[in-house]
């Protein structure tokens, strides 16, 4: 008859299998809510005790131990369907999606969510870079998988996000060259004949993004009050063309109409052509659209803008360089960051900096020049033994050069 006392519930129990190995057991609280009864192993006695008793501190302060074992393949469907499809865009919701069914789920899936480490997600992304993904793509996958990840840390299945401490080689920057006045004009010339000159003018004039333009209805132009909306844009998601908000909140703006834009739009309206039969964009009443009434393929827009360039003689750029344009113009006109932020309807200034503080070359040739003015003079002033003070220097190079008296 067994004369010591009762081990207090759930204190847990240590054993030695027939292997040699030990084991340890007690009840401890689960991400469900309730109490189950978990194992912890190890080769010693002393091992085991250790892992159990971090078990049992971990349960008595309230932090849950997952009730199932996830396979990393198995979280990332349930992310997607429970929490990123409610509350992502269609547009967003497909890239994520694209994301874990060609990559994450077949690179990672098969691994436990719980005993993900650092160095596997590591190996994977290099994988993937050796296999020739570009870095950019590369690092929408640890987006992808560090916003599951994350989701996991809330529910408490994960103790920290691996995807995030993973690292990967900065993406290759592309120094892109927006147009001159001169280009953008020479361009637009070539382009008044073209069925989408409003289109190309909204995008230099306002640095819409296609989507935007393409998105444009006539319940958006106001010509009494002079105002344009922007408030939704197109956008392919599965195969289809769908009419959903812009990008992001800051992308909803007000607009002024201006002159080059008001007169391409009543060219436009003018010679516009609708389908004679209406089609379910109808109502919608899109300025831009095919000659059936339905809207301009994004691609079919871009498409039309390289052959334009082509035919105008033109430096060639993206499509997108368009945006970059009409932040250089007007940069060149000294228009302030935030006033030129929400023209552009970007959602964070230093993206608006960044674009602002990559000058052209003609801004860097002429800052450097009169840097070279400034120290010549300096060193002619010092040589003719006369007051070389900041002021007097700065003087002489103004009165020597008054176009270039000027900030940068």
């Amino acid at each position: 008859m067994a004369t010591g006392k009762r081990r207090p519930n759930r204190e847990g129990s240590i054993w030695q299998r027939q292997d040699g190995r030990w084991t340890g057991a007690s009840y401890v609280l689960t991400t469900s809510g309730v109490f189950k009864r978990a194992y912890v192993y190890g080769l010693t006695r002393d091992e085991v005790h250790g892992k159990l008793v971090r078990l049992q501190d971990e349960s008595a302060r309230g932090i849950p131990r997952p009730d199932r074992a996830w396979k990393v393949g198995e979280y990332l469907d349930y992310w997607l369907t429970e929490v990123a499809k409610p509350v992502v865009r269609v547009t967003t919701y497909a890239k994520y999606e694209t994301m874990v069914r060609l990559y994450l789920r077949p690179g990672l899936g098969r691994h436990r969510l719980d005993r993900l480490t650092v160095a596997t997600v590591q190996a994977f992304f290099n994988v993937r870079l050796a296999a020739g993904d570009s870095v950019a793509k590369v690092q929408v996958m640890r987006v992808v998988l560090g916003a599951a990840l994350t989701r996991a840390m809330r529910e408490e299945l994960v103790p920290r996000n691996v995807a995030r401490l993973a690292t990967l080689p900065a993406a290759p920057s592309r120094d892109r060259r927006p147009w001159s006045p001169g280009e953008a004009g020479q361009f637009l010339q070539a382009a008044r004949r073209n069925p989408l000159y409003a289109a190309f003018v909204f995008l230099l004039i306002y640095g819409l993004r296609r989507g935007e333009v393409l998105g444009l209805s006539w319940n958006d132009i106001d010509h009494d009050q002079g105002v344009i909306y922007v408030r939704r844009q197109i956008v392919r998601v599965g195969g289809q063309l769908h009419l959903g908000p812009v990008k992001t909140s800051a992308g909803v703006r007000e607009l002024p109409l201006l002159g080059i834009a008001r007169d391409a739009l009543i060219q436009h309206e003018s010679h516009q052509i609708l389908g004679n039969r209406p089609n379910e964009w109808s109502r919608e009443r899109l300025i831009f659209t095919t000659a059936g009434g339905r809207p301009v393929e994004p691609r079919n827009l871009a498409r039309s803008f390289h052959r334009l360039v082509q035919r105008a003689g033109v430096r060639p750029i993206r499509l997108h360089d368009l945006r970059h344009t009409t932040a250089s113009l007007l940069k060149r006109l000294a228009v302030d960051p935030k006033d030129a932020m929400v023209i552009l309807g970007h959602s964070n200034i230093a993206v608006t900096l960044g674009i602002y503080t990559h000058g052209d070359e003609d801004s860097r040739r002429g800052a450097l020049t009169r840097l070279d003015q400034l120290l010549t003079q300096a060193r002619r002033t010092a040589a003719n033994g006369q007051p070389n003070t900041a002021a007097a220097v700065t003087s002489a190079v103004t009165k020597a050069n008054p176009e270039n008296s000027g900030g940068s």
